[in-house]
């Protein structure tokens, strides 16, 4: 290594006198340095194939204990980390209850807030507060109706509800998902927003889509974008962009359904979309742009099994660039993915790394777990992969 910063870095991180390193001496202790470990796993994620075993190991070393420690703080001994609960929305669904004390006077301005908030708390990642808060944003919402604004009131909840699943799809709870999809559904065919009606239906695609049929889903996204081509009422900046995420979702639901030709047309037809856009956006709650499909191509690759072209696609992404950090997180996921159908641990754990950084709250979905479990058969030369495994829920 002749990377000065990089050096030092390290040796701040380890606690290395400096001249070990070939440093000069330092009179004042500097004071610490978070070590970038998304750059660090990008640059051994996407080097040489050649990688030197011993650097590796000693890079992975560096890797898992800059995040424990100063990203992710020393985790609780023999505690996995707990669930956001959904208790509180299965009680508004299931039995039409909620406890918390609704205020008093719902206002467009306030459910509006509670819109934006939701979708922040989603984009950010923070499932537990975004689970707690969603029962009384939606009962909220649905309050404003019997204020006067049935339609503002209908196109909130659906918002709400499209958010509620996305969440429910998060945590893997798969009938949640399809009561609180049908839900946006609803409330959004009662409102006056061609947009917001499209979301839902991408909600009920991608819910389709987890119950295995695939056909179905497909047809729903694909129906839903081009509803929405003649449509001249709605902007066209978020025109595109809710099109564009339809295409995107039709095309990994292809991919995941095995057939190679449609998924390839439409995530094309989604890339012509996001070339008409121009660039990444976050409209409505939701990314799109050309990273967007970027991100779509190494999920479809790796769902076709073309774990080389996952990763080709995945050295075009920036992934710091990306809008939120749910879709940070999302990238590390999918490269994990990749290398872990590549056969490559060291270089899957070290993407798992990177998006637990992003997202701690990401990392603790079953796919993810059962992934980092898969691992633990190379714990003898991945350093750290056990307290990761601990981390994500995947050992007790």
């Amino acid at each position: 290594m002749r990377d000065v910063l990089l050096l030092q870095h390290l040796a701040i991180c380890l606690d290395i006198p400096p001249h070990l390193l070939g440093l000069a001496p330092q009179h004042q202790r500097a004071t610490p340095v978070r070590l970038d470990t998304t750059t660090l796993s990008r640059q051994a994620l996407f080097g040489e194939e050649g990688d030197d075993p011993v650097r590796r190991r000693e890079l992975l070393a560096t890797l898992a204990g800059a995040t424990t420690s100063a990203v992710l703080g020393p985790p609780a001994a023999g505690h996995a980390p707990t669930r956001p609960s959904l208790s509180g929305l299965e009680d508004l669904l299931l039995h039409r209850q909620h406890s918390e004390a609704l205020a008093p006077d719902p206002t467009p301005s306030t459910v509006t807030a509670a819109v934006n908030a939701s979708r922040g708390d989603f984009s950010a990642c923070r499932y537990d507060t975004l689970a707690r808060a969603l029962p009384a944003r939606i009962v909220l919402a649905q309050a404003l109706g019997a204020a006067g604004h049935p339609e503002q009131a209908a196109t909130a909840v659906a918002e709400l509800y499209s958010t509620a699943t996305r969440l429910c799809i998060k945590l893997d709870e798969d009938g949640l998902a399809a009561v609180t999809a049908d839900r946006a559904l609803t409330a959004a065919l009662g409102g006056a927003d061609a947009l917001t009606v499209a979301e839902a239906h991408r909600m009920v695609s991608s819910v389709w889509r987890r119950q295995g049929h695939y056909a179905r889903a497909t047809d729903v996204a694909v129906t839903a974008a081009q509803q929405l081509t003649g449509d001249r009422a709605v902007d066209e900046t978020e025109r595109l962009s809710v099109q564009g995420n339809l295409y995107a979702t039709a095309a990994y639901t292809a991919a995941k359904q095995g057939d190679r030709h449609t998924a390839h047309a439409l995530i094309a037809e989604a890339e012509a979309t996001a070339g008409r856009l121009g660039r990444d956006a976050l409209l409505r709650g939701t990314v799109f742009g050309p990273s967007q499909v970027l991100l779509h191509q190494v999920s479809i690759s790796h769902l076709i099994g073309d774990a080389g072209q996952a990763i080709e696609h995945a050295r075009r992404i920036d992934a710091a660039a990306l809008p939120t950090t749910e879709r940070q997180a999302r990238y590390w996921i999918d490269v994990a993915r990749a290398f872990d159908q590549w056969d490559k641990p060291d270089r899957c754990y070290r993407a798992l790394l990177a998006a637990e950084q992003a997202a701690p709250q990401e990392v603790r979905r079953d796919s993810v777990r059962t992934m980092a479990a898969g691992l633990m058969r190379h714990d003898r030369t991945l350093p750290g992969v056990r307290r990761l495994t601990q981390r994500v829920g995947a050992l007790a």
